[in-house]
């Protein structure tokens, strides 16, 4: 028998949409009153835009839901029908949002400060819109559409796209608002890196080593982090091997490598970066 999936509470519907709501306001604030007075912009389609709005006598906002609108529709039966409901929801905010806030004069004159604060402020504010299950720039939509038919990679699509954008904002506003606004982009994008993912830094390593059962012991009681043991084979021998897998801080790596080298020094070690970690006692470990 289907186990029945449960459906999302009327409590997280709402939080989530107040969520949402947050962040197509802070991306409104940092436009209007960061970005466009210092005639920078962003990537996607949030710096054509904003291109178009220096261009033609339509509103940024009245723009963002036009253009964003066939990328959504097209990419509908890809996204689903609750990531496409809450783009909806987070465009039309953020165009309601910067209608009475266009007025305002901007918060800062120096290009330098506009680029730092607008683009944190538009990169936590993007970044609260996607972990609540929704999105204001379609490019990557369009990405995962064409890339099927295409030999690039979603992130490749869109650097491409992003390269045509700045090119076209160097002769509409300037070379060197240009290269405020790749540097504006740079900052957001590592901003919604962290909004998403999270601040914390763990790392998860593969040990492969004969010496697993005092490996083990010894990350357990000196590191405080619970292991798991994973049944692998040799490659070249077929012999049977017991391999180590945890997730540890970023500050527990050279601990972890001193522990490793006194035990094993000959044992095979592969670390690499996590996004996020969820459930157990990782949070718990004391050292």
């Amino acid at each position: 028998m289907v186990k029945e999936h449960k459906k999302e509470t009327f409590k997280h519907l709402v939080m989530r949409f107040l969520l949402i709501l947050l962040g197509a306001t802070m991306a409104a604030v940092s436009i209007e009153l960061f970005l466009v007075p210092n005639s920078i912009i962003d990537g996607g389609i949030i710096g054509i835009s904003l291109i178009l709005d220096y261009l033609t006598p339509i509103p940024f906002g009245i723009l963002m839901v036009v253009v964003n609108l066939p990328f959504l529709f097209f990419g509908y039966k890809h996204i689903g029908k609750n990531f496409f409901i809450s783009s909806i929801f987070a465009i039309v905010a953020l165009a309601i949002i910067e209608f009475p806030l266009h007025p305002i004069p901007g918060v800062v004159d120096d290009p330098l400060l506009a680029t730092v604060f607008g683009g944190l402020i538009l990169g936590a504010g993007v970044g609260l819109v996607i972990r609540n299950g929704g999105a204001l720039d379609g490019t990557e939509i369009l990405g995962i559409l064409l890339t099927r038919k295409l030999p690039f990679s979603v992130g490749e699509f869109v650097m491409f796209v992003n390269i045509f954008i700045f090119l076209w904002a160097g002769f509409v506003l300037g070379w060197e608002h240009a290269m405020y606004s790749i540097l504006t982009y740079y900052i957001a994008s590592k901003t919604i890196d962290i909004v998403i993912q999270g601040l914390d830094d763990t790392k998860a390593v593969i040990i492969v080593s004969d010496e697993f059962i005092e490996l083990g012991a010894a990350i357990n009681s000196r590191l405080g982090r619970s292991v798991t043991k994973l049944h692998g084979k040799g490659g070249y021998e077929e012999s049977a091997k017991d391999v180590i897998y945890v997730v540890v801080t970023r500050l527990e790596i050279s601990k972890l490598k001193h522990i490793v080298a006194d035990i094993d020094p000959k044992a095979f070690v592969t670390i690499m970066d996590t996004q996020e970690v969820h459930g157990g006692t990782f949070k718990a470990a004391i050292h």
